[in-house]
Parts: structure tokens; C-alpha cells; sequence
């Protein structure tokens, strides 16, 4: 996370959710150090281990979760604010097919939509 506000970079966390409640209070007070000194518009900031850290504006942190799953857990309250949730699913792929193809003028558009489909 330092290096990473200090090269103006992003970072994507995979899986996060399976890291150690231990680990992920570390990186919460990180991230919330990172935050408080992009509000402030500060070129650097202190880290929670006292180093004096430069700052990018564009740095950005994502995480990726898979709730749900064994040997996942519920993430702290702490950390949750400091992202945006976003959910992902599966497309409804015979859906999307029958829009397009009603979109394009095509009469029969859900018969078609369900042959599209099955191939």
C-alpha cells in the first residue's frame, strides 16, 4: 500500500476476504492513512508505522471478494467503509440475446433468442 500511493498506482487485492482478520485490521488503518491524506490534498503523509510516505493522487485500491465460500469471512466494519461496493452476477445471456435481436427489427426475436442460446 505505500509503494503503491508513492507510484501513483493501482492495486487490485484478489480474494480478500481470506486473509486473516489480523492482517486485514493492519491494512485497514494503511488504507485509512492513504485516504485521510488524499482528503487533505497532501503530498505526503504519515504511515501508521511513522514513515514519512509521498503521496500521487491517482493511487487507488480494489478488492475482490467471493463471500459465501468456506474459509471466507465477513470483512471488519472499519475496512468496509473504506470501499464501494459493487456485485457482480452471471449475464442472462438469452436475455441480452432477445434485446438485441428485437433491437435490429427481428419479428421473432424470442424464438430466435432461445436457438442463439442453445448453440
Amino acid at each position: 500500500i505505500k509503494g503503491l500511493s508513492q507510484a501513483n498506482a493501482w492495486g487490485c487485492f484478489d480474494e480478500f476476504n481470506r486473509i486473516d482478520l489480523p492482517v486485514l485490521s493492519v491494512v485497514a488503518q494503511q488504507v485509512q492513512s492513504v485516504l485521510n491524506g488524499l482528503k487533505a490534498h497532501k503530498t505526503e503523509f504519515v504511515f501508521p508505522d511513522k514513515d514519512i510516505v509521498g503521496l500521487k493522487p491517482g493511487v487507488g485500491f480494489f478488492i475482490t471478494m467471493n463471500p459465501g465460500y468456506a474459509g471466507r469471512q465477513e470483512l471488519p466494519e472499519n475496512l468496509k467503509i473504506l470501499f464501494r461496493g459493487v456485485t457482480m452476477m452471471v449475464p442472462d445471456r438469452q436475455a441480452i440475446m432477445k434485446v438485441k435481436l428485437g433491437g435490429q427489427g427481428y419479428k421473432e426475436d424470442d424464438l430466435l433468442s432461445q436457438k442463439f442460446y442453445l448453440l
